[in-house]
């Protein structure tokens, strides 16, 4: 019994950076999707064009390639970073540009009826986007970003490959030590609770936000 409570702690000294990679990526991707998303709406042709760069590479490319080129790439061009890091800016990138489409999709489902209603009460494009199109915005995007929300606890594990100790990386240390699989049995366990976290949260999110349809 002390074997795998101490397994257990151990692993969940790994869970700490998962937790907080998904945190941080949480927070941040979605400020990049927004703000990109609404540049590629914009009636700047020049900031479209980069924009749909940047969607283009990031969700054409992998993300573990991603992640070596941050790690192992910058520092040939005289940029070095530490792994958390290098990790956190990748996927925020990452995951923002694949935010960028979704929330860009979802404005554009908004009629354009909503707009001209805006312009005769006075609002200013701003008050428009914030106060009456992003609100029924996100009862449409809610599932697609529900999906990315749990792809990124999955994606999480990517970490490991540049050596952060993650929760996937913790139980393989203990595997390849003490030759048993109980630590990879108690980390899927994990990741399902924070799965399970995840799902509940957007679930409630979309009770919330029901009346705006």
């Amino acid at each position: 019994m002390d074997y795998y409570l101490n397994v257990l702690e151990f692993i969940l000294k790994g869970s700490i950076v998962t937790l907080k990679l998904y945190i941080i990526t949480a927070i941040f991707s979605p400020i990049v999707g927004i703000l990109a998303a609404m540049g590629k709406i914009s009636e700047y042709k020049y900031i479209k064009k980069v924009l749909a760069l940047y969607t283009w590479v990031f969700r054409g490319t992998p993300l573990l390639l991603q992640l070596f080129f941050a790690y192992y790439g910058l520092p040939a061009l005289g940029i070095s970073l530490q792994p958390f890091t290098a990790a956190a800016l990748t996927f925020i990138l990452n995951y923002g540009a694949y935010l960028t489409e979704i929330f860009r999709a979802g404005i554009e489902s908004i009629g354009k009826g909503q707009y001209e209603a805006a312009r005769v009460l006075g609002l200013n494009y701003y008050q428009t986007m914030f106060r009456i199109i992003i609100p029924q915005t996100i009862k449409r995007i809610l599932p697609p970003t529900s999906n990315e929300a749990i792809n990124l606890i999955k994606d999480s594990a990517l970490v490991a490959a540049i050596g952060l100790g993650d929760t996937l990386r913790s139980a393989k240390q203990i595997v390849t030590r003490d030759f048993t699989i109980s630590p990879f049995v108690i980390a899927a366990i994990l990741y399902l609770i924070f799965s399970s976290g995840v799902v509940n949260v957007f679930t409630r999110l979309e009770k919330k936000y029901s009346r705006y349809e």
